[in-house]
């Protein structure tokens, strides 16, 4: 009878683990079919755009509606420049925050201040726009730009880029406010693996005379890097399809200009601005191929960031 019932027992196992089994894959393919059905769609949607302007589409600038003369190189530009400005002011900050959090913090101000980067990372995006728009724009306006005009509007290369009348509102705007917003998410990420390096290989080096600073940069980033990576890049694709923070801020204007200070564009104000007033087919396709472009970026980055961690690896492995 146990034997009979043995036997039962262990057919049930295997048909419930290959039930488990096939439930998971299903699961995990279909994460695929979501990714080609996106794609597929986009691309549909978008097919007369392409078959009307080719490549040219990716380095025009024009974008007039009546003419039905579309191109996506200011939205791409724009949305390149803000990302890039994000990142280049998130991740130095993000950066001594969690140094500060994991490593020099005092015990009681550990928590409060952890909780405050969470709080700030679950703030909705159309806040962060509204605040810029009507508090920082002003104040970038009256105080900041002026000084960036009169000292960095002078410098011989790299003059152009911060000449311009003070708006407020502009790339340089959109760029700051997408770094305030990234920075919750790359900290969190950040001081979530420089937690789990072991104390041990901390204590020894501090044991041996180094100083935080040389722990932190010869211990606990190699340790952590490929976390850190992934953090940054999380930030980045906050970065990329932020639409209503960047919308308020930019200046959704269609013009190519050299200076950070002067109002551009990007693919996803772009996409929220015009899309529920786009009429006609060609002027519906344009802006749905601006969806297939900024997806493709997205995939473009984050191939890149893996070939990174990648070459860091085999990198790893021949130096010891």
């Amino acid at each position: 009878m146990s034997r009979k019932y043995s036997e039962i027992h262990v057919k049930r196992q295997a048909i419930q683990d290959i039930s488990f089994h096939g439930v998971t894959a299903l699961f995990a393919f279909l994460v695929f079919a979501l990714l080609f059905g996106i794609v597929l769609s986009l691309f549909q949607g978008s097919l007369p755009a392409i078959k009307t302007f080719g490549w040219h589409f990716l380095w025009s600038s024009d974008w007039d509606p009546v003419q039905e003369k579309f191109g996506a190189l200011v939205p791409i530009i724009g949305t390149l420049v803000t990302s890039t400005i994000a990142l280049l002011i998130g991740i130095p900050v993000s950066f001594g925050i969690a140094i500060f959090l994991t490593e020099l913090s005092p015990r009681w101000l550990k928590r409060p201040l952890g909780t405050a980067i969470e709080l700030l990372a679950g703030i909705p995006s159309i806040i962060y726009g509204i605040w810029g728009l009507f508090i920082f724009a002003p104040l970038f306006a009256d105080h900041v730009e002026p000084w960036i005009n009169d000292h960095l509007g002078v410098l011989p290369i790299l003059g152009p880029l911060f000449q311009g009348p003070p708006m407020g509102i502009g790339i340089l705007t959109a760029g700051i406010i997408l770094a305030i917003m990234v920075i919750p998410f790359i900290t969190a990420v950040m001081r979530d693996v420089f937690d789990v390096v072991p104390p041990m290989l901390k204590e020894s080096a501090y044991g041996l005379g180094a100083t935080t600073w040389e722990v932190v940069w010869n211990i606990v980033l190699p340790f952590t890097k490929n976390g850190v990576v992934g953090g940054i890049m999380l930030g980045l694709g906050r970065a990329l399809g932020e639409t209503m923070a960047v919308t308020f801020v930019i200046g959704n204007a269609h013009d190519l200009s050299a200076s950070l200070l002067m109002p551009g564009n990007s693919i996803s104000s772009a996409l929220a601005n015009e899309f529920n007033e786009a009429v006609g087919e060609l002027y519906t396709a344009s802006l749905i191929e601006l969806c297939l472009i900024l997806f493709l970026i997205t995939i473009i980055v984050l191939s890149l960031a893996k070939l990174l961690l990648l070459r860091m690896q085999r990198a790893e492995g021949r130096s010891s």
